[in-house]
């Protein structure tokens, strides 16, 4: 790849580009196809008393004779339609997302084939790694989102009375919103370590830096917390907090300190 010229990099390029796209479209029709049976079991199944999640708070309340609401409410949420449109447009929006999440290790495995050749030994390491932490770490935010910060927050937010006389009926529209955001946004924060160390290699920060700074992060960390799941008690609230702060300790464990190295040379 390195005797190539520049328009053979953008044939190759394209080449990428269409053998992503043409995955992508098959994902995705796939995802439009089996939409009826993931609504049903996946997408609303938080929506639901026999969701898992729920199970293990009942359990926990049951284990250690907790009696408060939290641990013993039986919940079921009924979503309603007031679009005549909303339903073939969710069904292709839902599609187009799922596809995505569900495409992106091989979008990863066709960029680090595009780029690997173009990379010294070292460097093809660090992307390697770079590429499969991520990977990762974004699947492991998208089942805590899905899991656990969701159902938190679907279970508050739906059952929440601003007046006795003000019924909460939960349109569709609505609930997906919710369900994307909240899912995609906690996938999107577990690429902290990924983004910490790719500002690293371009020197904006350090391990000194991050560790300066920890005491200005907990609060910056308690404060998205608060806002990524608006609900009252500390339980909810340390759900998201705790693994936002351990994906800041594993950003400093990931990155090292250059001024050290230099020092030491």
């Amino acid at each position: 790849m390195a005797d190539m010229s520049f328009w053979d990099h953008l044939e190759e390029l394209r080449r990428v580009l269409f053998r992503v796209i043409g995955i992508w479209l098959v994902v995705a029709i796939g995802c439009f196809i089996a939409m009826p049976y993931l609504f049903d079991h996946v997408i609303l199944a938080p929506c639901h008393n026999d969701f898992i999640f729920y199970d293990l708070l009942r359990y926990i309340g049951q284990r250690l004779q907790l009696t408060d609401s939290f641990f013993t409410q039986t919940f079921n949420v009924k979503i309603i339609n007031i679009n005549l449109a909303a339903p073939f447009f969710i069904q292709i929006s839902t599609s187009f997302w799922m596809s995505v999440v569900i495409t992106i290790p091989y979008l990863f495995f066709e960029l680090w084939g595009f780029l690997q050749p173009a990379l010294y030994a070292n460097e093809q390491h660090g992307v390697k790694k770079a590429l499969g932490v991520g990977t990762v770490m974004f699947y492991i935010g998208v089942l805590i989102g899905y899991f656990m910060v969701f159902p938190l927050t679907l279970r508050f937010l739906s059952t929440y009375e601003l007046s006795a006389e003000v019924d909460n009926i939960l349109s569709l529209n609505s609930y997906i919103d919710n369900f994307m955001m909240l899912v995609l946004c906690m996938g999107l924060a577990f690429e902290l370590p990924l983004v910490t160390w790719l500002l690293s290699l371009l020197g904006l920060v350090n391990r000194s830096f991050l560790r300066r700074y920890r005491r200005h992060a907990i609060v910056i960390i308690i404060i998205a917390a608060a806002i990524i799941t608006p609900t009252g008690d500390p339980f909810t609230l340390s759900i998201v907090a705790i693994p936002l702060y351990l994906l800041y300790e594993m950003s400093i464990l990931m990155i090292k300190d250059k001024q050290r190295e230099v020092h030491r040379d």
